[in-house]
């Protein structure tokens, strides 16, 4: 494999194997099942013995989808060649699987070991539909912002009525961004909605697409999901001697404000400053120089500022983004070509590590369905509560 030059900050690092669950209602019974099904898979991938595992990064955001409040060491259930190896759970609302994935880095940098494995699970829909607005409302700020109608979506809500009164009614590209990743979730065989909606119907609202927390409809929110994902992680000199390696060219994490009265909250600051250090950090000038973005779109509203917050789209015509195409699959920035949250699913503790696994499948030309035609450089952002925990990594194609 040939050797790539490295960039002075960037993380040592490649993903050598991947596994990924479908996303959606599962028949798994609990988060064990889950991270059962995807742990030594992903070994398997990469060529290696469960042994040479060094480490384990464990994934779950729980708050109350589980009463496994200690689940680290579930993996050694199904992978037991794991026992007295370092494994630590991590949590960052729901960039808790980038968290995960970013603490690998930080331990094969420190040269503790060669192989990481990073897991990300979660098992929402056994809970009760109003236990899970509360769950997820433990994202927000509960002091200023529990009593917010529609919990979560309602915070959400509350940022894009705040953006429309700035900039304008952008309904018709909150439609689109929804119509657009729709769209793409019917290439991904492990979509939870493979079904493309259209932009009317994402648009209108109706008895099937109801408001849920105005100006946000129903197609305006991601789902909740089961699921689970996982990577191996090496160093790029092991990484060298083995069959495919996905090469991290950079890695960023910022943490803002915990509520939303502390910042202005449609700008996504902190989302901005970690995706300027990431192309900092990889060398790049703007985000246009990479091939394709898989970007948190919890709800439209945040995919159309992450437009704006990584540089795709000056502050306030974030919508041009979408409504001109830029970031259709073959614009000149695709964005979320996996259908991202909105149709793949978010169980929160999978999705940062959803994101790396879909990632490092365009840029080894094995995405199928999903494959884009040229894919080099891929970024993508993860990001917990309201732009509060912010993660960005940049991954290349090595060889």
């Amino acid at each position: 494999m040939p050797e790539t030059a490295s960039i002075a900050g960037a993380p040592d690092a490649c993903i050598v194997g991947w596994a990924h669950s479908p996303f959606g209602k599962l028949e798994e019974p609990d988060l064990e099942a889950l991270m059962t099904r995807v742990a030594r898979a992903a070994i398997e991938d990469a060529g290696i013995e469960p042994g040479e595992i060094d480490a384990g990064f464990i994934g779950v955001f729980g708050e109350g989808f589980t009463d496994q409040g200690f689940p680290a060491s579930l993996v050694l259930q199904s992978v037991p060649e794991l026992r007295f190896k370092p494994i630590t759970r991590y949590e960052n609302a729901c960039a808790t699987g980038t968290a995960a994935v970013h603490g690998a880095l930080d331990f094969l940098a420190a040269k503790r070991g060669r192989f990481a494995l990073v897991l990300g699970a979660e098992k929402m829909t056994a809970t009760p539909g109003p236990k899970i607005g509360d769950i997820l409302l433990s994202a927000s700020y509960r002091k200023t912002e529990k009593d917010i109608q529609g919990g979560f979506a309602g915070v959400f809500g509350r940022i894009a009525d705040s953006y429309f009164q700035r900039h304008g009614d952008q309904s018709d590209a909150l439609a689109a961004i929804a119509a657009k990743n729709h769209a793409n979730g019917v290439d991904n065989p492990w979509a939870q909605m493979r079904k493309d909606l259209g932009f009317q119907f994402c648009r209108q609202e109706s008895e099937k697409n109801p408001f849920v927390a105005p100006p946000l409809k129903r197609t305006d929110c991601s789902l909740v999901s089961d699921g689970a994902a996982a990577l191996v992680i090496t160093d790029a000199e092991t990484a060298r001697a083995m069959g495919k390696a996905v090469k991290f060219r950079a890695a960023a994490h910022v943490q803002d404000f915990l509520p939303i009265a502390a910042r202005d909250i449609i700008r996504f600051e902190g989302c901005r400053e970690a995706w300027g250090r990431a192309l900092a950090q990889a060398g790049l000038s703007s985000v246009t120089d990479l091939s394709f973005v898989e970007t948190h779109d919890c709800f439209t509203i945040a995919e159309l500022l992450e437009y704006e917050a990584m540089g795709l789209a000056p502050e306030g015509q974030g919508a041009r983004a979408v409504l001109e195409g830029w970031t259709a699959k073959d614009g000149r920035l695709p964005v979320n070509r996996s259908g991202g949250l909105k149709a793949k699913g978010h169980p929160i503790g999978a999705t940062g590590v959803s994101m790396h696994v879909l990632t490092a499948m365009q840029l080894t030309g094995t995405a199928g369905t999903m494959q884009l035609p040229q894919a080099e450089i891929g970024g993508i952002f993860n990001m917990g509560g309201a732009a509060v925990a912010n993660y960005v990594s940049i991954l290349e194609r090595v060889g």
